[in-house]
């Protein structure tokens, strides 16, 4: 899509956001072109209180401080209207900008897995935050100087033909010559801006990922790698700035100087017309200041025109956020899982990440209510795999996956994720309270249940330690919390829901082994009548599952309870004894 189209596009989406807040606009305008009235009214007062002193001993005092008190109201007025346009941009800028950033964080909330995994978390976090502050700025200035900029031109150009048509002439003829200069730069300098937005994206993943992980990068000695990564992008990011930035400072300066030329060129004409007597001394005043209010907004459109591309370089980059396809699960007449049984059955299944590398192919599985269904593995057999394929975070390529005897497609993917409850081995808190943390998945429990279910986790007795126990306010990610008790958490959550299916993927992976007893004591406990899928990498934690899949290269390669498999003498006794020797 070409340049200008893109540009095109992206005004009108940003136009489609400020049609809610079109009174703001209109009141803005309405203020706006009082504003220019008045401020180019004040140059007549000024022309008419020269022609009052012009004469040696003939100044008109009584007439000169009517016309000053007139002036003190003029700007009285323009200072009061200017202030209320200024209210209306502000509170109409902000109010779209708002739209537009809560738009853009609730698309994020229902985009596919697959669309977050490929794409850093710093260049997201980049477009919400950074972009749309820069758009906001670009937007806040358009508004500001923008209209009032061409109610001046047009507004100046009648009051200078109504003094007199042949200075007026001057100014026109000149005038195309600085509108075709800020034109010709601001055409080149649009795609400068966008290439400045997407590395900036690319510089704010960098950080976010190096500060996120800052253990393990000083643990493994890659700090001088990181500094040289981040000087790379660095000096990229310095290099279309400067590009970007030089190309456009070309404007101003340029019609400037244009404008010098309309100001010498009226002012010559002015004062050939004055001594011929074809306008007064006042006249040439007023003149003069119409020329320079005339070229002004040349200067000040040339800069909006500049952060307008900016601006619509980084709108362009929200507006990709939040056209992105959204994540379709539910198809039309979808129903809510209501009476769940616990059954599971997949047939035929086929999926992979990406069409060049096959994952898992032709599985099969069937679960009965109640089973407690370990599955194990080497890396990359796809055990995860198959957790999002049972969660529908990720569509199948083929084949049908069946929960409580309904297809997944025919029931709606909320219903079909509250059925399940999660412990996952990288844990995930929220700033806030403990208690607020543990209630997640059910807000308006009583705290006489969370306490329950935080010692059915052994999670109470660190709780109670705490400065303010259950109302202890902790940070992002836990904050000073060990990575055990942000588990125990974790677990404590689900075992105040309860849903009818769990789902365990290394749910211990992170408590001490007499703790671990203890959580597996309440894992049995819970698991009573639910059906559980477990993933394991210590075989230990699972003798007591139902039935063990073994899984290797996305296929069931065995299957048995534990003492079955072990007599098979296979892959996965092989895996439990490369583990106890």
């Amino acid at each position: 899509m070409k340049k200008t189209s893109i540009q095109w596009n992206t005004i009108k989406k940003v136009l489609s956001y400020i049609k809610p807040y079109r009174y703001l606009l209109i009141f803005s305008m309405l203020f706006g072109a009082v504003t220019v009235v008045l401020t180019l009214y004040f140059p007549i007062l000024t022309g008419n209180a020269v022609d009052l002193i012009v004469g040696k001993g003939e100044v008109d005092f009584p007439s000169l401080f009517s016309l000053m008190k007139k002036m003190v109201v003029v700007l009285m007025v323009t200072g009061v209207v200017q202030w209320g346009m200024n209210l209306c941009n502000n509170k109409l800028t902000f109010e779209v900008v708002k739209d537009i950033r809560q738009k853009a964080f609730d698309r994020i909330q229902i985009l596919p897995l697959k669309y977050l995994d490929s794409h850093q978390e710093g260049d997201l976090v980049s477009r919400i935050i950074a972009d749309t502050d820069q758009f906001a700025d670009g937007l806040l200035m358009g508004f500001s100087q923008l209209f009032t900029g061409v109610v001046t031109i047009f507004g100046t150009l009648l009051f200078m033909l109504s003094i007199n048509v042949k200075m007026a002439l001057v100014v026109v003829i000149v005038t195309p010559v600085s509108l075709f200069v800020a034109s010709f730069i601001a055409r080149r300098t649009f795609h400068m801006f966008q290439e400045q937005s997407l590395v900036r994206g690319e510089q704010t993943g960098l950080i976010n990922e190096m500060i996120g992980n800052e253990k393990t990068v000083q643990s493994f000695g890659y700090q001088e790698r990181a500094v040289e990564r981040f000087g790379k992008i660095n000096q990229k990011l310095e290099k279309v700035s400067l590009s970007a930035t030089f190309f456009s400072s070309l404007t101003n300066p340029s019609t400037r100087f244009v404008n010098s030329l309309v100001y010498t060129g009226v002012g010559l004409t002015g004062g050939y017309l004055a001594i011929k007597g074809a306008i007064s001394v006042g006249q040439l005043s007023s003149f003069l200041s119409y020329a320079n209010q005339y070229t002004k907004p040349f200067n000040e459109i040339s800069g909006v025109v500049t952060e307008l591309q900016n601006a619509l370089a980084c709108a362009n980059r929200i507006f990709e956020l939040i056209e992105e396809e959204a994540e379709q699960l539910d198809a039309e007449g979808a129903k809510p899982l209501e009476q769940v049984d616990g059954s599971v059955e997949m047939e035929h299944i086929w999926f992979s990440y990406t069409k060049d590398q096959k994952l898992i192919e032709d599985f099969s599985l069937s679960v009965r209510p109640g089973f407690r269904v370990a599955i194990v593995g080497p890396t990359g057999c796809g055990k995860t795999t198959l957790i999002n394929l049972l969660m529908r975070f990720y569509e199948t390529d083929r084949g049908t996956m069946r929960v409580s005897k309904k297809d997944v497609k025919e029931i709606t993917a909320k219903s079909l994720r509250s059925s399940y409850g999660m412990v996952l081995q990288e844990t995930w808190l929220r700033s806030g309270t403990i208690r607020e943390n543990i209630s997640m998945g059910k807000p308006e429990a009583e705290l006489e249940e969370i306490i329950t279910a935080a010692k059915l986790s052994h999670a109470h007795s660190f709780i109670k330690r705490l400065p303010d126990g259950y109302d202890t306010v902790i940070g992002e990610d836990g904050g000073s919390l060990s990575q055990g008790q942000k588990q125990l958490l974790c677990i404590a959550r689900v075992m105040l829901c309860l849903p009818p299916m769990l789902i365990l993927d290394e749910a211990t992976s992170s408590i001490d082994t007499r703790t671990e007893e203890k959580i597996s004591a309440a894992f049995s406990e819970m698991m009573k009548g639910r059906t559980s899928f477990i993933v394991a990498h210590r075989l230990s934690t699972i003798r007591e599952a139902d039935v063990i899949l073994v899984m290797k290269n996305g296929t069931i390669i065995e299957k048995g309870d534990h003492k079955t498999l072990l007599e098979q003498n296979g892959f996965y006794a092989s895996l439990y004894h490369s583990q106890f020797e």
